[in-house]
């Protein structure tokens, strides 16, 4: 970590919230905020080497959170990042995990819990919020492995066919994994191509014929 204190960036398109965040951070002895960004973009330009901790919110207004987190991951592996969110569904702490978030909290979480987080999430540890605990011990418990059928496609893509054979439209997607609406039609359309099918209803099909979506 940088010196004492431990470096702090905040994402969240919402200002109320993150100039909140920023005040609440700033009355905490060893926490500093180093950084603030609005958009998943202004997150990859600001956050740095020197960051030590990132709050980051789901939605950002150009993009997801977990695509920022993933991105902010590859490019600093020692940088930790506490999930900050309205989401407390299942697919929402599933997705960020996977992405190498190594906390999350829900929006109203008391200030204590959030700077009990931060610390934690800083020494290294996996935190989760008490309003998602539970969820948390599933996702860390659940196999990681590829499904044993459309054995060419990537987790991601196993994640998005099973949705889409269950009838969910592109916008459900988005939603229910936190990606954004680019990312999922790429998805799509890279599985797709991998099952060598020409359109959505055909996958659908192939998906439910294995198993899938039911």
């Amino acid at each position: 970590m940088s010196g004492i204190a431990v470096a702090v960036a905040v994402v969240d398109d919402h200002p109320v919230f993150r100039l909140g965040m920023v005040a609440l951070l700033s009355t905490l002895d060893g926490i500093e905020v180093v950084a603030e960004a609005s958009s998943a973009a202004e997150a990859l330009d600001v956050v740095t080497a020197d960051v030590d901790v990132v709050l980051m919110d789901l939605e950002l207004g150009d993009g997801s959170g977990v695509d920022a987190t993933r991105a902010l991951g590859a490019r600093y592996p020692h940088l930790r990042v506490l999930v900050v969110t309205m989401h407390e569904d299942e697919d929402s702490l599933l997705a960020s995990l996977r992405a190498g978030a190594r906390g999350y909290l829900v929006k109203g979480a008391d200030p204590a819990e959030v700077e009990r987080a931060i610390r934690a999430v800083a020494n290294g540890d996996l935190i989760v919020g008490a309003a998602v605990a539970a969820k948390a011990m599933t996702a860390v418990a659940a196999p990681r492995a590829r499904s044993s059928v459309f054995r060419e496609l990537t987790e991601r893509e196993h994640e998005v066919l099973d949705l889409i054979a269950r009838g969910h439209d592109n916008a459900t997607i988005s939603r229910r994994l936190v990606l954004s609406p680019k990312t999922v039609r790429n998805h799509v359309s890279n599985v797709l191509t991998k099952l060598g099918v020409p359109d959505r209803s055909t996958a659908i099909v192939r998906a439910r014929e294995a198993g899938m979506g039911l």
